[in-house]
């Protein structure tokens, strides 16, 4: 049986690995151009979208997600057999190495995305549909109604933490012989929103003094 350390390790380095799949880098790449050193100099969704075209954005979102999706139940389905009660804590040490391996590339310098998208498509292996579903609701509402995305990902950070720490906490999400395992990766999906939140620490100062560009919205000097 897998050591509890080995398993954390194994699940960290397979959401690792799926991480490094670099979408916009390599459409960027297709297009002639290394996509950070343009734009906002972010390998994401977003920057992808206002550099390559709505096609490249969509691409890059997508993609993203099915990383973070496939590194989740994959793991899922490897730790199922040797923690069945606490799989959910390897799914959070999935996600940790995906959001990782997205912001943190080590063949490109480890200059990445912010891990918006990986981690949102990470939620989907904790295989709670409204967990998901939810999160979805509020980035896209929280978009359209202000334009803003940065402020919509600072704000599904918050909400996968609060989501999460709530839930699992009731019994949502297993851990029903193991407390230290529950809080542990209540403490891990923290880190990982933490992470994100702070990843947008320019957009924060841009929104606070409001220079943050919306949505579709050009550079003041394009206008």
């Amino acid at each position: 049986m897998l050591a509890g350390l080995a398993a954390r390790l194994a699940s960290i380095i397979i959401g690792y690995a799926f991480g490094l799949i670099q979408t916009s880098y390599i459409l960027g790449r297709l297009n002639g151009i290394d996509i950070r050193e343009h734009g906002s100099g972010n390998a994401g969704t977003t920057n992808a979208l206002r550099i390559l075209g709505k096609k490249a954005g969509i691409i890059t979102f997508f993609v993203d997600l099915g990383k973070g999706a496939a590194a989740t139940l994959l793991v899922r389905a490897i730790m199922m057999n040797f923690y069945p009660d606490g799989v959910n804590l390897f799914v959070a040490y999935a996600m940790l190495g995906a959001a990782l391996g997205h912001n943190f590339p080590f063949y490109l310098g480890f200059k990445g995305g912010k891990g918006i998208a990986v981690t949102g498509g990470c939620v989907i292996g904790f295989l709670n549909p409204w967990f998901f579903l939810i999160g979805l609701c509020v980035f896209f509402g929280l978009v359209i109604l202000t334009r803003y995305v940065s402020l919509s990902s600072i704000i599904l950070m918050l909400y996968v933490i609060v989501y999460y720490t709530v839930f699992s906490l009731k019994g949502s999400f297993g851990f029903e012989n193991s407390h230290n395992m529950l809080i542990e990766s209540i403490i891990v999906i923290i880190f990982i929103s933490c992470m994100g939140i702070f990843r947008h620490r320019e957009n924060i100062k841009r929104l606070i003094n409001h220079e943050e560009r919306k949505l579709g919205e050009k550079k003041k000097e394009d206008a």
